[in-house]
């Protein structure tokens, strides 16, 4: 078996056991369930610190409850000034376990940290488990990655890319299993077995980078594209906040809705997902955030 073969699949035993512990485990993370969305916090903050990382907490209240984004950062040796983005949101919607939205969001970011803490990299990359990204905080300002955002934007931050990591774990080769809000039907495949990236226009740049770097990287399939964030799905995550403040962000998704039958139920739970093309997924994105970070590109 090759080194690479058998990185890929540490990568996905890793994987399994995020996702386990924050939907199998924790289950429902919310503020209608405090107890398991501060658990799922704990849990995050510990991984990162076993990975190496001093995380730091951006607290606020929500709903009269205080809330806490979670951020680590590896600082560049280059240009530090300047910030590439990974965020997940690790909040659940109320009543749903959340394996695929968004605890693979969550598992991938937590393996991109232990991936590339030991890294040399041009620019700083930043690791944020966002929370409240659910409703009813969804495009409001109480949303975690606006919180976020707002305050790169008054800090006066570069952020140079941002990459939010959103329901990516089911695939399936069964035919006629991918839908698409229209016309995006016409021109991408039925059979839900990629993963996909989309960013708006004024982020194009950016997704030609991270998809050509992923595709370099792997041969997992994956679909791109560049929409209007009023296209129904687009906008539909943490990058959307990004937009608001004028940075370039891309979402990486499975497509949630579009292709998962268990998006936002009881069903969405740990046993649902495909580990091993998760795990492919994830190789593929590390990758790419490396060379994201190079600061000749």
């Amino acid at each position: 078996m090759s080194a690479a073969k058998n990185d890929v699949e540490r990568l996905e035993s890793r994987l399994r056991a995020h996702v386990q512990a924050l939907a199998g485990t924790i289950g429902e993370r919310s503020v209608f369930r405090p107890d398991g969305l501060e658990a799922a916090a704990r849990y995050i903050a510990r991984d990162l610190e076993a990975s190496g990382f001093q995380p730091a907490s951006q607290p606020f209240t929500a709903l009269g409850r205080e809330v806490r984004n979670i951020e680590a950062e590896l600082s560049g040796t280059k240009r530090p000034e300047e910030i590439v983005v990974l965020g997940a949101h690790y909040d659940s919607v109320e009543g749903c376990p959340g394996a695929n939205d968004n605890g693979s969001g969550v598992a991938a970011l937590l393996e991109l940290a232990r991936a590339l803490k030991s890294s040399a990299l041009d620019r700083t990359v930043r690791f944020v488990a966002f929370v409240n990204e659910e409703p009813p905080f969804f495009q409001g300002p109480q949303m975690g990655s606006v919180v976020s955002a707002r305050r790169s934007r008054a800090r006066g931050e570069r952020i140079v890319g941002m990459i939010s990591l959103e329901t990516i774990g089911y695939y399936t080769d069964a035919p006629k299993t991918q839908q698409y809000p229209a016309p995006l039907g016409l021109l991408y495949p039925s059979t839900g077995n990629f993963i996909g990236m989309v960013g708006n226009v004024r982020s194009r740049q950016l997704l030609t980078r991270v998809a050509t770097a992923f595709r370099a990287a792997t041969p997992f399939p994956i679909q791109s594209a560049v929409a209007p964030a009023s296209l129904p799905g687009v906008g539909w995550s943490d990058h959307w906040a990004y937009w608001q403040e004028g940075y370039p962000a891309i979402m990486l998704t499975d497509t949630a809705p579009y292709r998962y039958p268990h998006y936002h139920t009881v069903h969405d739970t740990p046993d649902k997902l495909q580990y091993p093309q998760f795990a492919q997924v994830v190789a593929g994105v590390i990758d790419a955030t490396r060379t994201l970070a190079r600061a000749d590109r």
